[in-house]
């Protein structure tokens, strides 16, 4: 378990210093900044097309950025060429980042030719060497943790949406990652099982784990974050504490989003 407080003010685990990204013609990221503080959970909000899971994917360098540095515990991303072929220069380097910064995705994205306990456990196995049987005891708990230790037997196929994604938070924190990076967790799912990777979320938040949320759900994003950035065509729109954001939006644009959005 994170055991961070979040008195950890200064120690910034990811941090994004003016990140231009773009696929040919089209800028989707425009120059954002913007850190995650050990301990902090942040929250990324915004219409579709706005950047925010293009932001997410630049920050687990499942996306190559043109312009900008990502830094992870202080330590900078090294690149090699510029603008369009820019790409990381230490392959090493990606795979020490990603290991650290386990992402769970829309989509659950498990193996559908494994166990549920085989899933959580294949990324300690092959990507870290652990012990075998150091795993399977993590892995196992891990399910309980989140709610399915029943299923470990049993066949992706065999569960429901939710358990298949609380499967997939089971799995990334059996990589006992620096932080957790969640894109849209919740919204290929219908709202009952909503609710079941909702509280499995909150959990986290409490434990104090360093997360970056990408979600729809304003709901979650006001009672799990620390801090809420509202992203518009790839800029940084407006952001702060979700009572500021939410109860006391600035921005024209922010209070047209947010009334679209209680009233879906």
């Amino acid at each position: 378990m994170n055991t961070t407080t979040k008195s950890d003010e200064n120690a910034p685990v990811i941090e994004i210093r003016d990140l231009h990204k773009a696929y040919g013609n089209l800028e989707v990221i425009k120059g954002v900044s913007m850190s995650a503080p050990r301990g902090h959970v942040i929250s990324l909000i915004g219409s579709s097309g706005s950047g925010k899971s293009t932001l997410l994917r630049c920050c687990n360098l499942l996306e190559n950025s043109q312009r900008g540095e990502i830094l992870f515990n202080g330590e900078s991303v090294r690149w090699k060429g510029h603008g369009a072929s820019r790409a990381p220069a230490d392959r090493n380097q990606v795979t020490r980042f990603r290991t650290n910064l386990s992402m769970v995705f829309q989509q659950f994205n498990l193996w559908s030719h494994m166990s549920i306990l085989q899933n959580v456990m294949e990324a300690p196995l092959t990507v870290l060497g652990e012990d075998r049987a150091e795993v399977e005891k993590r892995a196992r708990m891990l399910l309980e943790k989140v709610g399915i230790g029943d299923k470990a037997d049993a066949w992706p196929a065999q569960l429901s949406g939710g358990q298949q994604q609380r499967a997939a938070i089971a799995r990334a924190l059996c990589m006992q990652p620096t932080a957790l990076l969640f894109d849209e967790p919740t919204s290929a799912l219908d709202p009952e099982l909503q609710q079941e990777v909702v509280k499995v979320i909150k959990d986290l938040a409490q434990e104090h784990r360093t997360m970056i949320i990408v979600t729809h759900d304003m709901r979650l994003a006001a009672d799990v974050s620390d801090h809420v950035v509202f992203l518009h065509q790839g800029v940084i729109c407006e952001e702060g504490a979700p009572d500021q954001l939410f109860g006391n939006p600035q921005t024209e644009r922010l209070q047209q989003f947010l009334s679209a959005t209680m009233a879906s």
